[in-house]
C-alpha cells in the first residue's frame, strides 16, 4: 500500500476535517458550526480518503436520506450510505450539504460525478464507517465528530 495520501487538512469558512492515524484504519475528525455541517465534513473526509477531490467536478446532484435510532448511529449510517453511493454507482462527492437533520433522520444533497478513470485515481477503498472511538461533541464554536473508517 502506498504512503497514506489522505494526510491533509481541509477547512472551509465554518468547518473542516482532519485525519487521525489508526492501526490499519483511518480516523476522521470533522468540525462544523452545526452538527449537520460536521456530518457533511465527515462525509467529505471519507471521500478525500477515497480519491483526490481536486479532480472531481460538480456535474450531478444526488440526494441521500438516512434514518437511525440515535445521532451516533445516524453518523455511521450516513457515511455508510455515502460509501454505498460510491461502491454501487461509482459516484464521487465534491460537496455535501445536510439540508435537513433531526436526532434520528437526515437528508443530504451531494454534488459530484461518476468515476472517470482518465481523471480520477482511487487512492483507497473504504469498507465501512465503524462505532469504534465514535464521538459527537459540542464545542464552543459548534460541533466536532470523530469516526474511524475500516479500510
Amino acid at each position: 500500500m502506498p504512503a497514506k495520501p489522505w494526510r491533509a487538512w481541509a477547512r472551509g469558512s465554518m468547518g473542516g476535517f482532519t485525519f487521525l492515524e489508526h492501526t490499519a484504519d483511518v480516523g476522521i475528525v470533522a468540525e462544523g458550526a452545526t452538527l449537520a455541517e460536521a456530518f457533511a465534513w465527515a462525509g467529505m473526509g471519507m471521500f478525500a480518503v477515497i480519491a483526490d477531490l481536486s479532480t472531481v467536478r460538480e456535474q450531478e446532484k444526488v440526494e441521500v436520506e438516512v434514518t437511525a435510532p440515535d445521532r451516533e448511529a445516524l453518523l455511521v449510517d450516513f457515511l455508510n450510505e455515502l460509501n454505498f453511493l460510491f461502491e454501487a454507482r461509482g459516484f464521487l462527492c465534491k460537496r455535501i450539504e445536510v439540508v435537513e437533520m433531526e436526532d434520528t433522520r437526515l437528508r443530504a444533497v451531494c454534488w459530484g460525478e461518476k468515476i472517470d478513470r482518465s481523471r480520477h485515481r482511487i487512492q483507497c477503498l473504504v469498507k465501512s464507517a465503524t462505532y469504534h472511538a465514535l464521538a459527537l461533541q459540542p464545542t464552543n464554536g459548534g460541533w466536532r465528530v470523530q469516526v474511524i473508517l475500516d479500510i
